[in-house]
């Protein structure tokens, strides 16, 4: 008896149960059906592994709808179509941009819209119309491509490297380097002397001064006797020069006694 009281209970729970799921499910129904969304789609030129069907789609951090299709497009192999719809009652502005971000540490991506002004046109979508809503790459995907540029780039440096660092160009680097050594030695001996000659010349031409003074004091005093020189000698013209015209009258009159005899 208490069996069957048993089963009865767990009979009634299931039901109720079963009951209460259906009940849920239809009112979500409903209020999914009465909630109308646009369609808007996105091109994508990077990856969008992570981004599903049912992702969600961000305006400024709130939930305003979800993905509604993924797929290459057929127009452009380089793109990624992406489809989303998004509540009637949302504005979508021409300067709105979209990307992909990753939400948490799950993997999973998220459509997140930024930007937008008043001022800019609403994007509407109209029958057999679906707006585009613009795109730009994500932090991750710029990331990843400058990580890839990088790489590139010391590859690159890598491969110069070995280049640059083999076995005859090492000995070149020892050869430059030594004669760099050697000319720095001759320019420091080149100064050295060059120092001594300045200290040389400025005592050759201490010395100079020196004899030119000595020269000056001498040319002075040469001078000075030159000049008394001349005034004695123009005394001694004065003496003389009567005592001289007495001789000659003398040799005269001497000349003319003899020629009378």
């Amino acid at each position: 008896m208490y069996s069957r009281v048993n089963y009865v209970i767990v009979g009634l729970f299931v039901l109720l149960f079963g009951a209460g799921l259906i009940a849920i499910a239809f009112w979500l129904a409903k209020v999914d059906m009465k909630e109308q969304l646009d369609p808007y789609k996105m091109y994508f030129k990077e990856s969008v592994s992570g981004l599903a069907k049912d992702s969600s789609v961000k305006l400024k951090g709130v939930d305003v709808g979800r993905v509604e299709r993924i797929r290459i497009d057929p127009d452009d192999v380089e793109r990624v179509e992406v489809v989303v719809k998004i509540r009637h009652d949302v504005p979508i502005k021409a300067d709105m941009v979209a990307h992909v971000e990753m939400i948490g540490v799950t993997g999973l991506l998220s459509v997140i819209i930024d930007g937008g002004t008043n001022s800019a046109p609403t994007l509407k979508p109209g029958p057999g119309y679906i707006p585009v809503i613009k795109t730009k790459e994500s932090w991750f995907f710029k990331a990843k491509k400058g990580i890839g540029t990088l790489t590139e780039q010391l590859n690159v440096l890598l491969v110069k490297s070995r280049q640059l660092f083999t076995e005859k160009n090492i000995e070149n680097i020892d050869k430059i380097l030594e004669n760099t050594k050697h000319v720095t030695q001759k320019a420091k001996d080149l100064e050295n002397s060059a120092m001594d000659s300045l200290d040389e010349m400025k005592r050759t031409i201490r010395d100079l001064n020196r004899s030119i003074q000595v020269i000056g004091q001498h040319f002075s005093v040469a001078t000075e006797d030159f000049h008394q020189m001349q005034n004695d000698f123009h005394l001694i013209s004065k003496a003389t020069i009567p005592a001289l015209k007495k001789i000659e009258q003398s040799t005269r009159n001497f000349n003319r006694v003899t020629r009378k005899v």
